[in-house]
């Protein structure tokens, strides 16, 4: 299944809840963005067996296409690296991908477009409020204060719901596309479908209904 089939499958937040309590709004994680449209772009299949002719060119297209700006990338990186840093068993958001995974998605679902490109903006025009310039110009302290102003919806103000919603979907769509990456996969330890070797009914069971192996 692709990963934006997936995405749609579980509703954008199945995966948030449980998987991010403990490792989000944690600071030290801005790091560079990658470049949008890099070979391996999450959201890209690995390779094209099993895909339709239009499928393929459809993701071709999608992929040669650009729709956030070098400054959204900028911020969409260090806000998704915010809500899944490095740690000591995986490596960042940024490191599996998510913002090349989240421009797709937008372009894929175009939908998010303006969602996400409006809350950009109005994280933009918070901190230049609050700090006298954006997000991403920020000192590492002060993007996790303004995270953490949005970051928990029942604790924010009523003037920061437009915030609350924009990072909600901004966390939804950083944990599908890390948990759906095959650095996400390895994190939760999630193997999917393996061989396995069959070696008969457990004794335990041939013994219960009194049968033996060469019944």
């Amino acid at each position: 299944m692709k990963r934006r089939e997936s995405l749609k499958a579980i509703g954008l937040g199945a995966l948030a809840t449980g998987l991010l309590l403990d490792s989000s709004c944690r600071p030290d994680t801005a790091q560079a963005p990658a470049a949008p449209g890099a070979p391996g772009a999450a959201g890209a299949p690995a390779d094209e067996a099993g895909y339709q002719p239009f499928e393929i060119a459809r993701d071709k297209k999608l992929h040669a296409e650009t729709f956030f700006t070098p400054h959204e990338m900028a911020t969409i990186t260090v806000l998704a690296d915010i809500i899944i840093p490095k740690d000591e068993k995986s490596g960042s958001a940024s490191d599996a991908k998510v913002p090349e995974f989240i421009e797709f998605i937008a372009k894929d679902i175009p939908e998010h477009q303006l969602p996400l490109r409006g809350g950009l903006r109005w994280l933009d025009l918070q901190c230049a409020t609050h700090y006298g310039q954006p997000f991403v110009a920020c000192a590492a302290a002060q993007q996790l204060e303004m995270v953490t102003k949005i970051a928990y919806p029942k604790r924010a103000s009523r003037e920061l719901q437009p915030g609350v919603t924009f990072f909600n979907r901004m966390r939804d769509l950083t944990a599908t596309g890390f948990f759906t990456s095959k650095m996400g996969m390895a994190d939760i330890g999630y193997v999917g479908n393996a061989p396995n070797r069959w070696t008969g009914v457990p004794a335990d069971v041939l013994k219960q209904y009194g049968m033996t192996s060469d019944s």
